[in-house]
């Protein structure tokens, strides 16, 4: 049943956020281990700044990122884009690279698999792969396993046990969501306790998951929750439940204590816990200055691939507004019939004309879906992957370079920032838009130092793309 979010908020006990972040910032001093965020896509870095984030899995790659100062560094596997079976071998190939990187540098690690706010993904295969393929090299044994969805930017909300996301002042179960109908991902449960039991068929039920409510959380009952995580046993589900950063802060003290109690946990979190555990400061939104290249003229582009109805509404403001913009649409329904490749040869050719006269262009898929009917979710994915491959030729071969690119939806900016601008490193320099994200392409990368706008589909108002350009031009 959805709810109105100031009816059941107003419900809650205070927030006592000073207090939280003190008992957190506490046990974060004396923790000194690596905190390794596996990203499944590059939205993962949502709320955090001046972090690294390596886009490959190597020792190589993981002895740089172990030695930094930063106490985390991110991953970016986009397993979210991935079947199944290569997710599976990618964890595999990377858990047992954090063994071998912790054993040479001496540094222990916990590991954060982030996923989606709004509960796709390869679950609960990928935690289950890190788990086993840890515990078979005789490093670690977890206790259980942590689930917090709540990412306050994007509107998801854990209350009572139940995921809602906010859809103007209504918080809707996320079962009732567009984002559970997911052709790859789906789902129907919003008690999470239920969907664990729903995704893992069974072998958790959901009687079995421990919950750590709202009320402990805001009575800052660090020490009683500590205790029932030491009680986690058999990789138990942790469902913890959030509706402010505050309640993040205070569960990490807590999960913290039990770290050093001698316990152990993996995590499958939204944004939020990356920066809370790394005690991330706030940073205000970026400023055009702070983006843009000093003396760069060049026009900028925007890649839209996502096909959530938010994108689609967004799309439709940037296109509705007076905006400096030429608009090139991708027909989808090519990958079909053929043709779907020189089609985006020619849109390249009308982007790079543009952007060498210092104009932008917008480029995006056709909205509708172009699966024909008795695909599975394998065939489906690997259609939307032929697409994807497509849209980021146009990147790929772009012969000059832009002044800024905006890449909308998680797969789109994964493909883009990996195989098109053959990104290894990356800064990310903070948000655009609360939950909008910036790199800083590293060296080696087909256009250094340019500001790549890493754009989820699902977050932001109908005028947020819009916002996005705005600021990045100037207008």
């Amino acid at each position: 049943m959805s709810l109105l979010k100031a009816q059941a908020f107003a419900k809650l006990p205070a927030e006592r956020p000073s207090e939280a972040l003190a008992l957190l910032k506490a046990q974060a001093e004396v923790f000194g281990r690596k905190i390794v965020v596996l990203d499944d896509d590059p939205t993962g870095v949502q709320t955090v700044h001046g972090v690294s984030v390596y886009t490959s899995f190597g020792e190589k790659a993981l002895l740089e990122a172990f030695v930094e100062a930063s106490p985390l560094f991110f991953l970016l596997t986009n397993s979210r884009g991935l079947p199944a079976a290569e997710s599976q071998a990618l964890h595999e190939q990377i858990a047992r690279n954090l063994v071998r990187v912790s054993a040479q540098t001496g540094k222990d690690f916990l590991l954060i698999s982030r996923s989606d706010s709004t509960l796709r993904g390869h679950y609960p295969m990928e935690t289950e792969i890190l788990r086993k393929t840890i515990e078979n090299e005789g490093k670690k044994l977890f206790s259980g396993e942590v689930l917090l969805p709540y990412f306050k930017e994007g509107g998801r909300f854990t209350y009572g046990d139940t995921h809602y996301v906010l859809e103007g002042e209504m918080l809707v179960p996320a079962g009732e969501t567009e984002f559970a109908k997911d052709k790859t991902f789906g789902y129907a449960s919003s008690d999470l306790k239920a969907w664990v039991e729903e995704k893992t068929a069974g072998r958790f039920a959901a009687e079995g998951c421990v919950s750590v409510s709202l009320g402990e959380l805001r009575a800052l009952d660090i020490e009683g929750i500590a205790n029932k995580l030491l009680k986690v046993e058999g990789f138990q589900k942790v469902i913890v439940n959030a509706c402010a950063d505050a309640d993040v802060w205070a569960f990490c003290a807590a999960l913290l204590r039990a770290f050093a109690a001698g316990k152990e946990f993996l995590l499958r979190t939204a944004a939020a816990v990356p920066k809370a555990l790394g005690m991330i400061a706030e940073k205000p939104l970026l400023t055009r200055g702070e983006m843009r290249l000093p003396g760069e003229r060049g026009g900028g582009l925007v890649v839209v691939g996502s096909h959530v109805q938010k994108t689609t509404a967004q799309l439709e403001a940037l296109r509705q507004s007076t905006l400096p913009l030429y608009f090139f649409e991708l027909d989808a329904s090519l990958a079909l019939s053929g043709g779907l490749m020189e089609q985006a040869m020619r849109i390249r050719e009308g982007c790079a004309s543009l952007i060498a006269k210092g104009e932008s262009a917008v480029v995006y898929t056709s909205r509708q879906l172009v699966a024909p009917e008795g695909f599975n979710a394998e065939e489906k994915l690997r259609l939307s992957l032929q697409i994807a491959d497509a849209l980021t030729s146009i990147v790929a071969e772009l012969p000059v370079r832009p002044g800024f690119l905006v890449a909308k939806g998680g797969i789109t900016s994964s493909e883009i920032g990996v195989k098109a601008l053959r990104v290894e490193k990356a800064t990310v320099l903070g948000q655009i838009l609360p939950g909008v994200p910036v790199w800083q392409t590293g060296e080696g990368s087909r256009f250094p130092g340019l500001p790549l706008v890493i754009f989820p589909g699902n977050v932001g108002a109908e005028d947020a793309l819009l916002e996005a350009l705005q600021a990045l031009m100037g207008a």
